[in-house]
């Protein structure tokens, strides 16, 4: 995962990734949520009661505590129900868990600390054991390992949390608090009360157990959807009816698709023809063209162009896919079945989520602590830059012919490499011929980036190295005795250059993931403040891939290429996230959608972006490649963090140019832990989030290039 694993269970109506259910997915969004809205409603008697306490507690503290006495009393008194006991059942919990004073106060914080680490730890372990068969190329799935990975055994933990009053004990005696007290007072706070902010945000919503089962079996079913949906190259036809990729060849949608597109440049003879038929692939992904019965089957052969579908003339593989009857006709709408599943799952948590009644609100007043209109704005300041026709122009120049829809993708901004796909493939799968491989060498790559071998040897302690069955992901560890999961796709030759890059930039996950777990003071801050700032380190560490295998080395022209190319990478995913946000706008707007009205409004939405932002560079109207991120479909409006991490990871990339070495850089800054996004990044480089850094040293890069 790409995010602080003790986050994601405690907030698992907003991570949804990271939980699990029992019902029926699509089902109560009416009277269940409001009967359990009105649940919520504290008991008569609470006013009442809270004046009474407030009085003696103040009586016997002293009035220095009055502050405190009120916060808490309000804040157990939104979450109280009549379930949880009468007044005289509420009374002598406050009058026994109240700590007056700061020696009791230390004590309870430190113990919360303690076993609270405990216990999402293990549970974090418990749900990875759990997917192990789903996640990782362990080989086939039967049934059961679909049950086992939608199983979440921390969905009733909040519950219990509540039931058992220990969450009311966190409420009574630490603060809640707003993104507009955290922007407003943060910077004044010792990071022991940033801590006691993050101990209560734990408990700042009180989901019912079925709610996060609900989530989680959206992010199950969509997670297995996506990770099945692979493209066997060999049978892909051109318009020629030629065969231009190679036996074997198995690509994941969409990262696959994308990354051969990207590396396909290289390839002066059928590179623009591979690019074009994998253009059309995407289009019939998106508009949902694509005939069903081709998706991850090798025994037949497709033209993307006519869509025509025959028995395969040629064999590559013996696979064929696990299906209990046959399909014909296209995909029927099953991508935006399941993006409108995800969507109805998220809204069942909106009435428990009163300060923040959307997943949008949710993803970004509390995920990433950046408000949404600030966060469009950012987009919208790339995207609109007057630097975006000139580097156009340039690309233009570089591939001597007209731009191309897909050249949203272009990655020739590089070091020319002395090696071909091939070559760096075959480097890279005799250097990693397995996971094992990898891991082994981890504390070499490690100390490449400026690591002490100390410190090298530290990290990669910490990290196992798993074969992934999707393209690869990082998963934290959730306490301190546990080691983080390093998942990247080996195939059987070994390694590829692809897999490789991946497992760059998921070791800069775990890096991370170890140092603001295992180096920080206070376990409740360990993480950092989103998950933007995670995918920034884990870029940091990804743009130096080939260096630190020695077929690259680092000097003014290549820093100038990396500016060009981050921003228009950056470019690039900013529209994506903007359709993923208008996407989950529309959803809102129109909740009882049927898949076929999602498609037309994602299909509509793609093309309002790409006129608006893309058509005048490109020339191209109505183009809806926008929508091809399977990220849209089973990570629930998670894609806006790219372009942050992009824009923030320029800024630490300058820093760390100034600094010198990445390693203790990337350890000083991942150790501030869960801070607010702008006050992180002060206490990083001494400036709030922003694309200025990126913009300024891309004019500087054009300049150079040029």
């Amino acid at each position: 995962m790409r995010k602080p694993i003790l986050y994601a269970l405690c907030m698992a109506l907003v991570f949804s990734l990271s939980c699990s259910q029992e019902s029926r997915v699509g089902a109560p969004h009416g009277e269940d949520s409001l009967a359990g809205a009105e649940a919520a409603i504290p008991p008569g008697w609470m006013e009442a009661a809270g004046e009474k306490l407030e009085k003696e507690l103040v009586a016997r503290y002293g009035e220095a505590q009055k502050s405190r006495v009120q916060r808490g009393l309000k804040q157990i008194s939104d979450f109280w129900r009549a379930s949880d006991g009468d007044q005289q059942i509420f009374e002598e919990f406050v009058n026994g868990n109240f700590a007056g004073d700061q020696a009791s106060l230390d004590t309870m914080f430190g113990r919360f600390e303690r076993l609270l680490e405990k216990a999402f730890g293990h549970m974090n372990e418990i749900g990875r054991e759990f997917r192990q068969q789903t996640d990782l190329d362990l080989g086939p799935l039967e049934a059961y390992d679909e049950v086992f990975a939608a199983y979440d055994p921390s969905a009733h933990l909040m519950d219990d949390f509540f039931n058992n009053k220990l969450a009311f004990v966190v409420l009574l005696n630490f603060p809640l608090t707003t993104l507009d007290d955290r922007l407003t007072d943060g910077n004044s706070w010792t990071r022991r009360q940033w801590a006691e902010t993050r101990l209560a945000e734990y408990f700042s919503k009180r989901i019912p157990a079925e709610v996060n089962l609900a989530i989680s079996k959206a992010a199950a079913e969509t997670d297995q959807y996506i990770s099945e949906y692979n493209i066997w190259m060999y049978h892909l036809l051109d318009e020629q009816d030629r065969r231009l990729f190679p036996p074997k060849m198995r690509l994941l949608s969409h990262w696959n698709l994308r990354d051969e597109l990207k590396a396909s440049y290289i390839d002066s003879e059928k590179g623009f023809a591979k690019q074009r038929i994998i253009e059309k692939v995407m289009e019939r992904i998106v508009n949902q063209t694509i005939p069903a019965s081709v998706i991850d089957n090798p025994q037949l052969d497709w033209n993307p162009f006519t869509n025509d579908v025959r028995p395969a003339k040629e064999h590559d593989s013996d696979f064929s896919p696990n299906r209990s009857e046959e399909l014909e006709g296209p995909e029927p709408n099953t991508r935006y079945r399941h993006l409108l599943e995800a969507f109805r799952a998220s809204k069942l948590a909106d009435p428990y989520s009163p300060n923040a009644p959307t997943l949008i609100a949710r993803r970004f007043n509390e995920n990433r602590q950046i408000p949404e209109g600030r966060v469009r704005e950012m987009f919208k300041q790339v995207l609109a830059s007057p630097l975006v026709p000139r580097i156009a122009a340039l690309i233009q120049k570089r591939l001597d012919r007209p731009l191309e829809p897909f050249d949203i993708w272009y990655n020739g901004f590089r070091a020319k490499s002395k090696y071909s796909a091939a070559e760096l493939d075959s480097a890279i799968a005799r250097r990693y011929p397995d996971s094992e491989a990898f891991e082994k060498d981890m504390p070499v790559l490690l100390r490449g980036l400026g690591f002490s071998a100390d410190r090298a040897s530290f990290v990669a302690a910490n990290i196992a190295v798993e074969p992934a069955r999707g393209s690869g992901h990082a998963m934290g560890a959730g306490m301190r005795q546990a080691k983080a999961r390093l998942r990247t796709r080996i195939g059987e030759g070994g390694m590829n250059y692809k897999g490789y890059n991946i497992a760059i930039h998921e070791l800069g996950h775990n890096a991370e993931q170890t140092f603001s777990l295992n180096a920080i003071d206070y376990y409740s801050l360990n993480g950092v403040p989103n998950t933007a700032f995670t995918e920034a380190l884990a870029f940091v560490f990804q743009a130096r891939d080939l260096e630190l295998i020695g077929l690259q080395s680092a000097d003014e022209e290549s820093e100038a290429l990396h500016a060009l190319n981050t921003f228009w990478s950056t470019y690039e995913i900013c529209g994506v996230s903007l359709v993923d946000m208008r996407v989950w706008h529309w959803m809102y707007e129109h909740p009882e959608a049927a898949p076929e009205d999602l498609r037309d409004a994602v299909l509509q939405i793609s093309k309002d972006i790409w006129n608006e932002f893309y058509a005048p560079v490109f020339g191209k109207r109505d183009v809806v490649l926008l929508g091809i991120y399977s990220h849209m479909i089973h990570s629930f409006l998670y894609l806006p963090d790219y372009p942050l991490g992009h824009i923030i990871a320029f800024q630490l990339e300058e820093h760390m140019k100034k600094a010198g070495k990445v390693g203790p850089e990337f350890e000083r800054v991942a150790r501030q832990g869960a801070l607010s996004p702008d006050l992180w990044m002060k206490g990083a480089l001494g400036a709030p989030v922003g694309p200025e850094a990126l913009i300024a040293a891309t004019e500087t890069a054009l300049s150079r290039v040029n």
